[in-house]
C-alpha cells in the first residue's frame, strides 16, 4: 500500500516519493470512517474507499459497485443509525471491525471485513446479526455480558 507524499523533507518540498501507509494509519482511518458513520457525516465516511470498491451484504444478496453507489445507498436509508465500536483488528491489507448497529433503537450485531489497496478499502463485506435470548442448556457453563 502506498500514498503519496508531497512534503518529503528529506528531498525538498513538493518532490513526490512512495511512502508506506503503515496499520497505525490504517486504523486512525478506520476510526474515522466509523465514527462519521455514526456522525451521519456521509462525505467523511465514504473517503476511505477507492473509487471502483465493491460493498457486500451477503444475508440480502446486495453487491454495490463504486463509491459514490456505496454513499447514496447509505444516504436514502431512512432508519436513524447509531454505530457503536467494539474492536478494531488487522493488519496490512485486512481488516475486521466487529460493532453494533442500531437502527431506530434496535441493536444488530455486525462485522465489516475490509480489503485494503493503496490504503483505501477496495472491498467490504458486512454481516448482521439480532441479538437473541442465551439458551438454558448452557446456563450454567456462562457469564452474561452487559449489553453493548
Amino acid at each position: 500500500m502506498a500514498c503519496r507524499d508531497t512534503h518529503a523533507l528529506d528531498e525538498g518540498p513538493y518532490v513526490e516519493r512512495e511512502v508506506e501507509m503503515g496499520d497505525r494509519e490504517i486504523r486512525a482511518a478506520l476510526e474515522r470512517h466509523w465514527a462519521a458513520s455514526d456522525a451521519n457525516d456521509f462525505d467523511a465516511e465514504h473517503d476511505i474507499y477507492c473509487d471502483d470498491a465493491v460493498l457486500e451484504y451477503p444475508q440480502s444478496g446486495e453487491r454495490i459497485r463504486g463509491r459514490p453507489n456505496i454513499q447514496e445507498s447509505r444516504t436514502v436509508q431512512p432508519n436513524k443509525k447509531r454505530f457503536s465500536v467494539r474492536r478494531i483488528i488487522g493488519n496490512g491489507d485486512f481488516w475486521i471491525t466487529e460493532f453494533v448497529l442500531t437502527y431506530d433503537g434496535t441493536p444488530s450485531y455486525s462485522v465489516s471485513i475490509m480489503e485494503i489497496r493503496d490504503g483505501k478499502v477496495a472491498r467490504e463485506t458486512q454481516y448482521f446479526c439480532d441479538p437473541f435470548q442465551p439458551g438454558s442448556s448452557r446456563a450454567h457453563l456462562v457469564e452474561l455480558m452487559p449489553p453493548s
